[in-house]
């Protein structure tokens, strides 16, 4: 049986552990709550220009821009995937699962690229044999809208240039704090029918075709509009991804202050049984000593 000093020291390693896992759940806990505000406030704005481009998009047949290209299947299509992870561990299975879907997606496509946010898979990705073109992070901190613009004007340049022919992303969507997801969508090229199918989803009902001229002209003008598109949808991943994180690595932590909790309830029964051992020893040893005294 292990002796009283071992047991206190594995006791001690164990409520420092505590301690840790108790404050991360803290620290995760506000930062979710400020999360679901950041979404909250924000989502009108993106919201609207969703319905912006579903409204000019219903009116016009054949847009007549880049964005909206279909890849050559004639030539070699290349195929770019965002991959949104955490810059930190110990957010239970969050992670892991955006590793499955992006390698379940990196098999079905042609040629993929990889544009990965997010410390974690750049560490698990750059031993992989799929091409990293480029690694954004931001030091785990909450994602602003100049964030989502760096990424955005990215991948809008390297898609202009012909680096990829279409872009995905993959991100966590959180349903509840229960159920977090790994989500996959297409951003380019666009897809008008996509487009406007999420939005009447989204509000229950389709929306009335609406007629537009454009001025100075088509492609002008879904020049100026995509770009803001693009970054409203990256913005909402990004959110989206940083709160499921904080639930992820909120409910993990939970489950190893309980493991933790149980480890030092068992070990304080193996000490207090070592210690009564250890008393009974010593009383043994006192009236043994004592008789033999006396004899």
């Amino acid at each position: 049986m292990a002796n009283l000093r071992d047991v206190r020291l594995r006791m001690r390693a164990i409520r420092q552990t505590l301690q840790v896992t108790k404050a991360m759940n803290l620290i995760s806990t506000a930062k979710l709550r400020k999360g679901r505000r950041l979404l909250e406030d924000t989502e009108p704005y993106f919201n609207r220009i969703q319905k912006s481009m579903c409204d000019i998009l219903s009116g016009v047949s054949n847009v007549r821009s880049d964005f909206f290209r279909l890849p050559n299947a004639e030539g070699k299509v290349r195929t770019a995937i965002v991959v949104v992870t955490s810059d930190k561990g110990l957010a239970g299975g969050y992670n892991a699962n955006i590793f499955r879907r992006v390698n379940e997606l990196c098999a079905k496509v042609s040629n993929p690229l990889l544009i990965l946010i997010g410390s974690i898979g750049y560490r698990y990705f750059i031993h992989s044999p799929y091409v990293i073109l480029e690694n954004f992070s931001f030091r785990s901190a909450m994602p602003t809208v100049e964030n989502a613009k760096e990424i955005a004007d990215y991948i809008i340049s390297q898609f202009s240039w012909g680096m990829f022919d279409s872009v995905h992303i993959v991100y966590t969507h959180m349903y509840s704090t229960i159920k977090l997801l790994p989500t996959e969508r297409q951003i380019l090229p666009l897809d008008t029918e996509q487009i406007q199918a999420e939005l009447a989803e989204k509000e229950g009902h389709e929306r009335a075709e609406l007629h537009f001229e454009f001025l100075p002209s088509e492609e002008k003008v879904f020049d100026a509009l995509v770009p803001l598109y693009i970054k409203g949808v990256i913005y909402g991943s990004l959110v989206e991804a940083y709160v499921s994180e904080q639930s992820a690595r909120m409910a993990a932590m939970d489950e190893a202050s309980k493991s933790a909790e149980d480890m030092l309830a068992s070990l304080q029964i193996n000490y207090n049984r070592v210690r009564q051992a250890s008393i009974t020893q010593e009383m043994s040893e006192i009236v043994g000593g004592s008789a033999a005294l006396s004899s």
